[in-house]
């Protein structure tokens, strides 16, 4: 069902119900309207939750560390990333690209927005492109 949108043109692939420039539907005869695309955020719950558990260390050892004193520089940076934690951990997780390594097969999870990291298990560089992990050249 690869094509183009019938309202603006734009190259849709084989697996898109709507247009994702214009929102048209892009086959009005297979769509009914119940029918609705999986939202593109699958791991929003699993950042939240990690923002969630990070939040209370991150506070309680910045404010720990802030009691002594001149470390205090230390310790401001703490509150805050424990204070934000639980807004950038969906964001990350949302963005994140879980798959197999292209070198070794290990199952691996991208790092958030980041375009290119290492694996884990074979320390090979690994390019994500259009959400899809490929070798490195």
């Amino acid at each position: 069902m690869s094509g183009s949108c019938l309202k603006c043109g734009a190259e849709l692939d084989g697996s898109w119900k709507f247009c994702p420039r214009c929102g048209a539907v892009s086959a009005p005869a297979e769509v009914s309207h119940h029918e609705h695309e999986r939202a593109p955020a699958k791991y929003a719950f699993s950042g939240l939750l990690f923002g969630i558990i990070a939040a209370p260390p991150l506070i309680i050892y910045g404010t720990m560390i802030c009691l002594l004193g001149p470390p205090m520089v230390l310790g401001i940076p703490l509150i805050v990333a424990g204070i934000a934690a639980p807004f950038l951990g969906p964001y990350l997780a949302i963005n994140a690209v879980r798959g197999k390594c292209p070198w070794c097969g290990e199952k691996i999870t991208s790092v958030g927005p980041l375009d290119a990291f290492y694996c884990h298990a074979c320390s090979q560089r690994i390019v994500v492109k259009d959400r899809e992990m490929m070798k490195a050249a």
